[in-house]
């Protein structure tokens, strides 16, 4: 059984001040593998935030359904851990405090919060970080730390929205490499939102391209290149035929984006 299951999923926004509805992503079907990781990849305004966001539990679908292991998404649940494009960190608390907040909702000990976060501080690469606040980290720490955190309450499936979007290229090249990292040790499975033609290459198993509005999976690639991977696979003439492959994709959603208005 698929670890994931979207059945028929499409969203609708209901009109502003009396206007139109819109449409954001028009039914979708997809079945996500355990272990897989999988990058969707679009134009702005695509709906592949949309997308994310519904199996997150943080909208609702306007048609089908989101199975997870089998179970009606219904809402947030600590099962998906979610990490946004924004640093979502709470300010008051520090490195170790942000990655147990979940755990200390779920009334987890003490000894055990401490050990759970002392993994994950070092798999993201932040010891003697632990009691730095927010303010004291550049923006690709703090996204260490939202990973972390996402990651302590040992979700079914990590959803990433733009992560690394706000990080400049070379930081965000080694949280590229950070992340698959984390990903092949802790066999979790991935949806990650992208505009990024590269990064959707690089990370995963698969890369779906979504249409222009309304959103749909216009194709779904799979990407044979082997793990564990490292950057300079970016100028391997199989990652290049890739790249022309998707560019392609994607211009062509930009030309219709562009005629339609």
């Amino acid at each position: 059984m698929s670890r994931l299951a979207i059945e028929g999923v499409g969203k609708t926004f209901p009109g502003v001040a009396g206007g139109l509805p819109t449409q954001a992503l028009l039914p979708v079907s997809l079945e996500v593998a355990d272990n897989d990781f999988i990058t969707i990849l679009g134009l702005s305004g695509c709906g592949k935030s949309t997308l994310l966001r519904l199996v997150a539990g943080l909208e609702e679908p306007s048609a089908g359904r989101i199975l997870l292991d089998g179970a009606p998404v219904a809402g947030p649940g600590a099962d998906r851990g979610m990490v946004f494009q924004s640093y979502t960190l709470f300010p008051w608390l520090n490195v170790r405090q942000n990655i147990c907040f979940g755990l200390r909702q779920k009334g987890m000990p003490a000894a055990k919060q401490r050990e759970i976060s002392d993994r994950f501080i070092a798999e993201i690469g932040l010891r003697g970080f632990e009691e730095h606040f927010p303010k004291q980290l550049s923006g690709g720490m703090q996204q260490r730390v939202a990973i972390a955190r996402a990651l302590a309450n040992s979700p079914k499936i990590l959803l990433l929205d733009e992560p690394f979007g706000a990080l400049d290229n070379q930081t965000r090249v080694v949280m590229q490499e950070l992340l698959l990292g984390i990903w092949e040790r802790e066999r979790k499975t991935v949806l990650f939102v992208t505009h990024d033609i590269e990064e959707a290459i690089f990370l995963a198993t698969r890369v779906l391209v979504m249409s222009a509005r309304p959103g749909r999976i216009k194709a779904d690639v799979p990407i044979a290149l082997p793990y564990p991977r490292h950057y300079t696979v970016k100028t391997s003439p199989e990652f290049s035929a890739l790249k022309a492959r998707l560019t392609e994709e994607i211009r062509a959603e930009a030309v219709l984006a562009a005629e339609a208005h």
